[in-house]
């Protein structure tokens, strides 16, 4: 009985030890993936799940404009299965390095999946686009659609799941986007004005038929002159324009600049709020998904620029204060 006893409890460990090594090993069989940005990172976990492991480069409050690789970063791209970023020269300081490293690592540049036709062209430079399209849902859908191919590629075995998880995922899309269009078909129409610190709305305003005017171009890198200062707040004055936002991955400093300018001239203007504009919320939270970022920014701009929307957004898991953030 003693050698029985002795036995069992032998499995037993031993079993519990196999157990015990099986996420490890799960860990191990799983896709390793590097994304750049906090839209991509989340979009391949939502349509990769289980089977993929996402590392993302840029967290909350990082602007992927002036972005630069670090040492582990370069480690984790070099040792990681695939690379995703956005490319149409988001990642700008990272692009030698991602074009050298595609000749030994499959990199998608999911952004690069928006048809030609539906990019904006960027006007000081020829040839050169836009490349904010997270901004619209349904521009986003092709980020959503390449996801799911390149994953499949990587491993089809699971083409199945990632195409059911895509799906789900662009009904959700579709979801946001006509409640983006109901609550900000309320803003009246002379307030359809959205001023921001640097031009990364355009395909939003393309999308809910609203004017966008940046402080800055589409890049963080691009300066603001006096000159540009001093004719958005004379655009502000003769438009009477009374809201204007700040982004969480730009400085406020020229949305500060052009508050004063206004009120130096005799009119007040108020900050509408914090967007996320290159990047979302805080991890673990719903503003820190791609979802919960357009949540957060369209029911913001509704609300601000005096349309009607329900408290805490779409799904009621916003918390937004009176100011706005």
């Amino acid at each position: 009985m003693a050698f029985m006893r002795s036995l069992m409890r032998g499995l037993v460990v031993m079993l519990l030890g196999v157990v015990a090594s099986l996420p490890a090993q799960a860990e191990e069989e799983r896709l390793q993936v590097v994304a750049t940005t906090g839209m991509i990172t989340d979009t391949l976990r939502r349509v990769g799940g289980d089977a993929v492991s996402v590392q993302g480069l840029m967290g909350p409050g990082v602007d992927p404009h002036l972005y630069r690789q670090t040492r582990s970063d370069v480690r984790a791209m070099t040792q990681a299965d695939a690379v995703f970023w956005n490319g149409l020269y988001l990642e700008a300081q990272l692009e030698d390095f991602l074009e050298r490293l595609a000749a030994r690592r499959p990199v998608y540049a999911v952004g690069e999946a928006v048809p030609m036709a539906e990019r904006l062209a960027d006007e000081e430079y020829a040839n050169q686009y836009d490349p904010h399209v997270w901004m619209d849902p349904s521009r986003w859908r092709y980020v959503v659609l390449a996801v799911r191919d390149a994953l499949s590629e990587l491993v089809p075995e699971q083409a199945d799941a990632f195409a059911e998880r895509a799906e789900a995922l662009l009904v959700e899309l579709e979801a946001l986007d006509d409640y983006a269009r109901q609550v900000l078909a309320s803003v009246p129409e002379g307030s359809r004005v959205l001023v921001t610190a640097h031009d990364a709305f355009g395909y939003f305003g393309d999308a809910y038929d609203m004017e966008v005017l940046g402080i800055q171009g589409f890049s963080t890198e691009s300066e603001a002159g006096l000159a540009r200062i001093e004719a958005m707040v004379n655009l502000l004055v003769e438009r009477d324009i009374g809201a204007i936002f700040i982004e969480s991955s730009v400085s406020d400093r020229n949305v500060r600049a052009l508050i004063e300018g206004a009120r130096a001239k005799g009119h007040e203007v108020r900050i509408g709020g914090e967007l996320f504009s290159d990047a979302m919320g805080p991890a673990g939270t719903y503003e820190g998904t791609w979802l919960g970022m357009l949540d957060h920014n369209i029911t913001l701009i509704a609300r601000a620029l005096g349309g009607e929307v329900p408290d805490g957004g779409r799904l009621a898991r916003l918390t937004l204060d009176k100011e706005g953030s």
